[in-house]
Parts: structure tokens; sequence; C-alpha cells
């Protein structure tokens, strides 16, 4: 029986574990306060940190009685400057710099960029910013291994800041050496997630898929405008997305980045592809127990454009009140979703089923739970495929994933709306009546507040039921 305290919203949470969130007694309390998916960010760390991580996340999970999912972040390409001969310098608005392979020490007009792609791609006109966009210089001349510059926007200039390149795609692969090793420890320990960094292309995603096949599931970073311009071609071939406002917001205009977000939730949507919103959301609980308001203001507009789940990156990672940050995420989350116009904004945000037959099962079960006032809709899943097309329908009742496999029901941890069961394989898919009394048993342990005294069952792939392939059955509640 599901122990956990939090109320159970529609919204998820991903909570990244670092530091201050790494021992039993703290992972257990951020998923009693609302987790629901633990990200764990390989930029940081030993493979050692995060397999004990693993270990305690399964722990509390088995526990808990609820499964938990686990996100594997890989770090991606990190561009970024040689060093100065003083530690740093002061670049001033106006003056030439140049950008070359030397490895001698750099000084006030020139510098090491130890990334041959960015020198062979530049163009007279390209932007390079420096230290997440504080900095800023346009390329005047390209030579065969060094930029010449003109700073654009000054400032101190320190040893090893990053550098992005917004202007260009660089011939560089989202997938290093690192990242390789990193991708194959996390598949070892079984994570149900892998997001994926600096991707550009459907190429990058392409890559990573056929390195992780069916082990995964995989979740693509859109932080890069060069993935904004193939944005449709890369949804098609992840399984999941995140909004990745940090990278994003340093390479695109300020006043673009809302739109991005939006533009990428509703394609999401459209796809039926879990959309996850990061960075910054409740950016002062790192040191403060409380969110500013214009942060729960954040948190609230990924909620009412129907995003799948909001992150937190450094606040449960780093910061002081890694527990605090859950529980007031939770709070705001669960505030909106008994809003009645939030409500009323996901009826009429839904969309138009697609013409095949898991889409028309799954609109046919959102509307006939909505006609019924149903307390849940069951979905009959193996690998999730069913409950992440009826959470795409965004119905306000429950939806409630029955599969076989704990890792199916790992992976519908990301997923809106959607808490998942694990059956007991003996007992499963002998009959649809069977289906029937296992959909019941779960809505009683689910303890569903209960609307209305009718439960929608949908089956969209074959489940083990005999003479059955696709199921959609109104069962009363015992």
């Amino acid at each position: 029986m599901p122990t956990t305290n939090a109320l159970h919203c529609r919204t998820k949470i991903v909570a990244t574990l670092g530091p201050a969130s790494s021992d039993y007694e703290t992972i257990r309390d951020l998923a009693q306060a609302g987790a629901d998916v633990f990200r764990f960010n390989f930029s940081h760390g030993t493979h050692e940190d995060h397999a004990a991580r693993h270990a305690i996340v399964r722990r509390v999970e088995a526990e808990l009685g609820e499964p938990i999912g686990i996100l594997a972040d890989m770090q991606g390409p990190k561009l970024r400057v040689g060093n100065f001969a003083e530690g740093k310098v002061t670049l001033k608005s106006g003056a030439p710099f140049r950008f070359d392979l030397s490895d001698e020490p750099g000084n006030e007009t020139r510098v090491r960029l130890p990334h041959p792609e960015i020198i062979a791609v530049a163009k007279p006109g390209s932007r390079l910013l420096m230290d997440d966009g504080k900095l800023a210089v346009i390329v005047e001349q390209v030579g065969p291994d060094w930029l010449d510059t003109r700073v654009e926007v000054g400032g101190v200039l320190s040893n090893h800041k990053g550098v992005n390149v917004p202007d260009v795609t660089l011939p560089i692969p989202a997938l290093t050496e690192k990242d390789r090793r990193d991708l194959a420890f996390a598949l070892g320990l079984g994570v149900d997630y892998v997001a994926l960094s600096f991707v550009q292309r459907p190429e990058d995603v392409s890559e990573a898929r056929a390195l992780i096949g069916d082990r995964a599931n995989l979740l693509v970073k859109l932080e890069k405008p060069q993935a904004m311009d193939n944005l449709e071609a890369i949804l098609e071939l992840t399984d999941a997305v995140m909004v990745a406002r940090g990278d994003l917001g340093v390479e695109l205009p300020p006043e673009n980045v809302p739109l991005a977000q939006k533009r990428i939730i509703r394609l999401a949507r459209k796809l039926g592809k879990p959309v996850v919103v990061a960075t910054q959301m409740l950016e002062s609980m790192i040191s403060s127990p409380t969110p500013t308001r214009a942060e729960a203001s954040d948190v609230a507009t990924a909620v009412f454009d129907g995003a799948d789940a909001v992150m937190l990156s450094a606040e449960s990672a780093a910061g002081q009140y890694p527990r605090e940050a859950v529980r007031i995420m939770n709070r705001i989350i669960w505030r909106i979703e008994q809003d009645p116009e939030w409500q009323s904004m996901m009826a009429v945000a839904r969309l138009a089923p697609e013409d095949y037959v898991v889409d028309a099962i799954a609109s046919a079960a959102q509307q006939v739970a909505d006609t019924l006032k149903a307390s849940a809709i069951v979905a009959y899943t193996h690998r999730g495929a069913t409950a992440f097309r009826i959470a795409r329908e965004r119905p306000l009742c429950l939806v409630l994933g029955i599969t076989p496999t704990k890792e199916a029901a790992r992976r519908m941890a990301l997923v809106w709306g959607v808490r998942a069961f694990v059956s007991d394989d003996r007992r499963n898919g002998t009959s649809v009546e069977e289906m029937v009394t296992i959909a019941q048993e779960v809505v009683a342990q689910a303890k569903v507040g209960s609307s209305g005294n009718s439960i929608v069952i949908a089956a969209g792939v074959p489940f083990g039921v005999a003479g059955s392939t696709n199921l959609l059955r109104v069962a009363k509640i015992p």
C-alpha cells in the first residue's frame, strides 16, 4: 500500500539529486513531499556517487510502494576557453580580441579556444557568447586556426568559462566519449530515462537511440536554437522532451524563450510525448525557505500550459532547502489543478485524435469518463503507450496505468496524470472479467477520491486477454 504523504498532482515533479540530497532520509522525504522522478546529473559526481543514490531510490521506492522514475542526464559537449596568464582578463567593449589554437596562456588580446570545430564553421558576423551570455563578441575575420573578433559586450573573462555559438550548427556530436561511458554505466544501473544534451539535429537523436535501444526511454533536452529549427523531426524520434531554459535562454533572446517554451509544449502534447519544463523554477530557494511570487507564477504557467512535469535543479541538488522546494512546488501545482479555470483550459486544449487504434481508444476513454464523471480511467499497457496516449487527452479524472513490468511503471512516473501499478503476472489477462476485477482492486488500493461510482477500463494493445486485443469497458466501483 502506498505510504506517500504528498497530494497526488497530475503534473509531475522531477527533483535533481546532489550533495544536499544524497542520503536516505532526504531522498525519502523528497519522494514523500511529491517528487515523482529523480534526476542524476552526470555533469557532477562519480559513478560511485550515482550508484549509491540509485540504490537508495530503489529502497525508498520499495518502502513507499509506488514506482519512482530515474533520469540520467548526460553532460554533453562543454565548449570552454583556455587559461589566462593571470587567471582572468577584462574585455572592453569595442576592443579587438582573438581566439586561436595556441597553447600559450591568454591575455587581454587573445585566448586559446580548444575547439577547431567552432573556427571551421564560424563566419564574419557570427556571435560568440561567454560565461552564460554575460560577454559577447562578433567575428570579423576567420583564419585557418584563429578568429578575430570585436567585443560587443565586455566584462571579466576567466579561465575555462563556457562558450556558446548560437548562430551556427556545430559539427560536434551530442555524445562525447565521457557521455558514452556514462551512458553505458547508467544503462547498467537500470535507469528509466536518459537525457541527451546538445541536440542540434535529428541525427543526434538517432545516434543516441541506436546506443540505448529499448533499455531506457530517451529524453531530448532542447537547449540549442538549431534544435528549434528541427523541432518536429527531433520530437518524432524521442520519447520525451525537456525545455532546458538555462542554455536555451543564453542562446536565444530572453523575449523568445517563453514563446519557445509554449511551442515545445504544444508540439509535444500533439505527439503524445511527455514534456518537462526545467531551470530556475524556484531558483531563490537555493538559499531561501520560500520562493518569490514570480517563481510561483512561473511554475503555475507551466501547469497552465499543460506540461507533464516541472523540474528542480540546484534547488534540490545543492540548495539549503531541498524538502521545502519540493513541498512548495507540489502545493503550487495542487492549487492550480483545483482551479475551475485550469480545468476548463485543459478541456479546451484537447487535441483531435490521430487515425489509429490506440488514439481512438484513448479519446473515447476520456469522453466516456467525462460524460459519466468517472472516478478513474484504468489503462492496461505493456510499455506504457496506452497510458501515454490517454494522458495526452488530459482527462480530469485520474489515470491508473496497469502494467506487467516495473520498468514500464517507472517510465509512467513522468507522465501527466498517471499513477502506475504493476500487475500480478500470475493473474494477468485470462479474461476480460478478470481485467475488470484487477482494475477495481487497483482503484481501491489507489484510494481514488470518488466523484462518481464508475471507472473506465481501456486497453489499446494485446495484454494477454483471451480473444481480445482492444478494450473499452465501463465498470462499477465495488
